[in-house]
């Protein structure tokens, strides 16, 4: 397996998904001295240098020249636009790429930048910041295997990876494990709202339910095929306080909520492939 502290890595863009990986990536053994960040705003450009010792620049192209693996992290919007500009150092130096752009299909991606440059599309999420994210990863056949576990070694630096055989299933992965956190946050959100409504101090109310989360994640966490069910039974003792609420939940239909959310993030990401796909460079 090749060494992270071997690899000469550039980032484009640098945003939060940008910084979590950088995060992971330092804490498992990357030289920032070989990591360079393109990004165009020069205050960002200094709290990167600032926070992690990598190097920066403004220019795309000079980011790429020399590294072995190419991370695009640009928002699907731009995706097209940046991913054209870039496609004649990318096919000169053939670098693998990795993109973390929801929605943005590897046949878009490989248009914009050539079908010879091995491509990884990667689907992480927000707690990469905190070395306990959970990414999806999708290659087509014509992906080396050897490319392919470069690109679970540099995403693995940010907690859980798992390969998917069809890029149809980023779909289902966006919808669970990308928005995912999001979902957790709301309902500790309106945990917190509710107590305060019982007659919790606001601020203890919010910390009750942040620790709440995090705490039942580590549970979680603590076992290497989680069985959820389970643990939700242990929680909920008959006849107790815990059983009447979730008993609350399913009268309220909140299992449907649930699948309709998920529902609505996937045809999102979807949507987006189409909107933001097929995108040409005007000449």
């Amino acid at each position: 397996m090749t060494a992270l502290s071997s690899l000469r890595i550039a980032l484009i863009g640098g945003g939060n998904m940008a910084r979590g990986l950088l995060g992971g990536l330092l804490a498992h053994g990357a030289d920032p001295s070989r990591i360079v960040v393109a990004d165009p705003g020069e205050a960002g450009r200094e709290a990167l240098q600032r926070d992690f010792g990598v190097g920066t620049t403004p220019d795309n192209d000079a980011a790429v020249a020399g590294a072995r693996i190419v991370v695009l992290a640009v928002k699907p919007q731009i995706m097209a636009q940046v991913a054209q500009a870039l496609a004649p150092a990318l096919q000169a130096a053939r670098p693998l790429v990795i993109s973390v752009a929801a929605g943005i299909r590897a046949t878009d991606l490989a248009a914009w930048v050539g079908a010879d440059v091995p491509l990884v599309r990667a689907m992480p999420n927000r707690p990469a910041l905190v070395g306990a994210g959970a990414t999806g990863l999708y290659a087509d056949a014509s992906v080396a295997q050897a490319e392919r576990a470069l690109a679970t070694t540099v995403l693995a630096s940010t907690g859980l990876v798992v390969w998917v055989d069809e890029e149809e299933a980023l779909h289902a992965l966006t919808a669970l494990s990308g928005s995912g956190p999001a979902y957790f946050f709301r309902l500790a959100e309106l945990m917190a709202e509710a107590a305060v409504a019982q007659g919790l101090e606001p601020a203890m109310a919010r910390q009750l339910a942040a620790q709440t989360l995090a705490g039942a994640g580590k549970l979680v966490a603590a076992e290497t095929t989680p069985d959820l069910a389970r643990m939700r039974a242990e929680v909920a003792s008959k006849g107790g306080t815990t059983e009447a609420a979730l008993n609350c939940f399913d009268t309220l239909a909140f299992p449907e909520v649930v699948a309709a959310a998920m529902q609505a993030a996937a045809r999102r990401s979807r949507e987006m492939a189409a909107l933001f796909g097929n995108r040409r460079q005007e000449p």
